[in-house]
């Protein structure tokens, strides 16, 4: 209620002084004019008389003397440029002094108009909605006071867009919430993966270790060679590649046998069709294609009926494909030696001796032959060619562990490289992450996605083009004038997302796009455009820019 008052005593004081001052003056520059005499107001040095403010001529060389006319319009910077001495630039090319006619607008807000615009004929509402800059009614004109209509609707607006802009700021609390939720996990993850690397490296070094003694132990095992073990020698290698190439010939007679007879069964069922066509077709009927046939059948047939059976018999074929044993075929065992080996005569050897003498033979036998290899007096004659079961588990395990120590190791550079990742203020758009929004625009859909691509997307199934994927966030200063509807980037300094290195042009350069943000209550893209040859713009509204002054105020500073 006290503001409430305050505000009437306000605006009627300022009424009383508008009042009192010659016609234009605004508040501001009330201290100017409240004199015996008038004072050019940048060249303190021409003193007028209070007759000579508004008298229709411009005296003082920045226009001041003349704050509700047209007759200082020519002092502007576009003027062209003409001598008149006192001015700040020595001509008609500068500055006023006064920023324009000043409508006091009763009822809604107060404005400035070009002097230009006195008296022009024409009822500058946008501007001067009381209609006082057109007070001389030149022809005709009148301009009807419609402050309190439009100043209604101007605070309808005006409260709609504060409700606006507190949903937006609302959503952009949550995004920030959000954010230090998903921050938060990030760093989780860190200490966990840290954590697991450290445990993964011991096991890693442990299974190394392990792995070291159990090659070093197969190394110097003396392994008895039973009945049926191949030999390791040069024959035993030969036996075993032979037996192999038998038995894949063997597997592909069976395959052509199989192929012969199908191929066989096709042969008997077109002879069966040509034979029955040559005894039941019309030779009354004068078809050369026909007799043609019949001929070349005929011809056949006389070739083929003296042909002999072939000498190789199903049966011989069928033998040669059964397994090899010792009744058909070739006894592969007989080639498997079972002469006795040293080894055979070592084992031979330790049955008579007492379990103790045994072991302590064994214990020693093993540590001179390990002693032995290593220093390279004795070849390494494990009598196989492969690894031992035992080696094979211990590579086994330690590739396991390195692979999840890889894992682990990449997933943790990962997080690391996010979490160092500039997102903004807040990290606001770590919230936003991979969200993608669209718009049409034209014969395209285009879709930009948060610190991720922008497409182009033709609507007639010509593909997408890359328009570049995100590389950082600057600052720059827009100057466009705010839009009725709110989409606008409006003036100030604005965060502007890079997106870089898109699909390269024809004949020019690769292209990219400025994503330039304002607030808005969700995320939207309002226009898009390209600014040049392949280089877009695309103006985005979202929450995450919007201002908390309340914030901003308690911090001292603006939070983006």
């Amino acid at each position: 209620m006290r503001q409430t008052k305050a505000l009437l005593l306000a605006g009627a004081f300022a009424s009383t002084v508008a009042a009192s001052l010659p016609r234009g003056v605004s508040p501001e520059f009330a201290k100017y004019y409240g004199k015996d005499k008038f004072t050019c107001i940048n060249n303190p040095n021409i003193v007028l008389d209070l007759a000579q403010v508004n008298d229709g001529s411009c005296d003082c060389p920045d226009g001041s003397d003349e704050p509700g006319t047209s007759a200082c319009a020519y002092l502007d910077p576009l003027s062209p440029p003409q001598p008149l001495p006192g001015s700040p630039s020595g001509s008609t090319n500068t500055t006023p002094a006064l920023p324009g006619f000043w409508c006091e607008n009763v009822g809604h807000v107060g404005a400035y108009v070009p002097f230009s615009y006195v008296n022009d004929g024409i009822c500058d509402y946008d501007l001067c909605c009381d209609g006082s800059e057109e007070y001389a009614r030149k022809g005709g004109v009148k301009c009807a006071n419609r402050c309190a209509a439009i100043g209604k609707e101007f605070r309808k607006a005006e409260e709609e867009r504060l409700k606006g802009q507190e949903r937006a700021l609302k959503r952009r609390r949550a995004l920030a919430k959000e954010a230090v939720q998903l921050r938060n996990q990030v760093q989780e993850r860190i200490v966990k993966f840290r954590s697991e690397i450290a445990g993964l490296e011991k096991t890693r070094d442990r299974l190394q270790k392990e792995l070291a003694d159990t090659e070093r132990a197969e190394r110097g095992k003396v392994v008895k060679t039973g009945k049926g073990v191949k030999a390791g020698g040069k024959l035993g290698l030969l036996v075993s590649l032979a037996k192999q190439r038998v038995d894949e010939l063997r597997e592909t007679l069976d395959k052509v046998l199989d192929h012969r007879d199908d191929l066989q069964d096709k042969v008997d069922e077109l002879e069966t069709i040509l034979r029955n066509f040559k005894e039941q077709y019309n030779p009354n009927f004068n078809d050369e294609g026909v007799k043609a046939a019949v001929h070349a059948w005929e011809d056949y047939a006389a070739k083929t009926a003296d042909e002999k059976p072939p000498a190789l018999q199903d049966a011989d074929v069928h033998s040669v494909l059964k397994e090899d044993s010792e009744e058909n075929g070739v006894n592969w065992k007989a080639f498997e030696t079972d002469d006795e080996t040293d080894t055979d005569v070592l084992y031979s050897f330790e049955a008579y001796l007492p379990p103790f003498v045994r072991a302590y033979l064994h214990e020693k036998l093993h540590a001179v032959r390990v002693w032995l290899v290593e220093s390279g007096l004795l070849a390494d004659n494990s009598g196989s060619t492969t690894e031992s079961e035992a080696v094979k588990k211990a590579r086994a395990a330690l590739q396991s562990a390195e692979n999840d120590l890889n894992s682990r190791q990449n997933s943790l550079r990962e997080d690391e490289a996010d979490l160092a990742k500039d997102y903004g203020a807040d990290d606001i758009f770590r919230a936003l992450k991979d969200k993608c929004i669209s718009t049409e625009a034209g014969e395209y859909d285009y879709e930009i996605c948060w610190m991720g691509q922008a497409t182009q997307k033709s609507k007639k199934g010509h593909g997408n083009t890359s328009l570049g994927r995100f590389d950082r966030a600057e600052i720059e200063t827009a100057d466009e004038e705010e839009r009725t509807d709110g989409k606008s980037l409006g003036k100030g300094p604005r965060t502007v997302l890079r997106y870089e290195n898109g699909l390269h042009c024809w004949n020019g350069p690769n292209r990219r796009t400025d994503v330039w943000l304002g607030c808005s209550e969700k995320e939207e893209i309002w226009r898009v455009s390209e600014a040049e040859k392949c280089v877009y713009k695309m103006e985005v509204g979202t929450p995450a820019v919007c201002e908390d002054n309340r914030k901003a105020a308690e911090g001292g500073k603006d939070e983006l």
